[in-house]
């Protein structure tokens, strides 16, 4: 797993994030183990209370049961996984034409530039 941990916001939001992200993504499937805490703190960077705590929030949204002789596991609810995979991607969607915006891009702008990335990638013979 990548830890890139920034100053910005509470690290336990973060942690929460991340693993969210490998969960989605299918890195972390429905149903896996989760590795311990002092495992994934090591491996994050963090104190054992921080991931102990991302990790908490994670079981009260549903994303993570704990069974209490074999450790935490990833929900197996995949419906749940795949809502959340969306709303993280409108979200993204949301983050890239603000900041088009920005750069004074209109949205009818920002789809004909990945129209043209996309037709890039196919006479290439490779997807972007």
């Amino acid at each position: 797993m990548q830890w890139q941990l920034r100053g910005d916001r509470p690290i336990y939001q973060q942690l929460v994030e991340i693993l969210t992200e490998q969960i989605v993504s299918g890195q972390l499937a429905a149903g896996d183990k989760v590795p311990a805490v002092r495992e994934l703190a090591a491996q994050a960077g963090v104190n054992p209370n921080t991931m102990q705590r991302a990790l908490a929030d994670m079981e009260r949204e549903g994303l993570m049961h704990t069974n209490r002789t074999s450790g935490r596991y990833v929900t197996e609810d995949k419906e749940m996984i795949q809502k959340i995979r969306e709303q993280i991607a409108r979200d993204r969607i949301a983050e890239f034409l603000a900041g088009m915006s920005q750069l004074g891009f209109s949205e009818q702008e920002v789809y004909r530039l990945l129209e043209k990335r996309q037709g890039e990638g196919n006479q290439n013979g490779t997807k972007k």
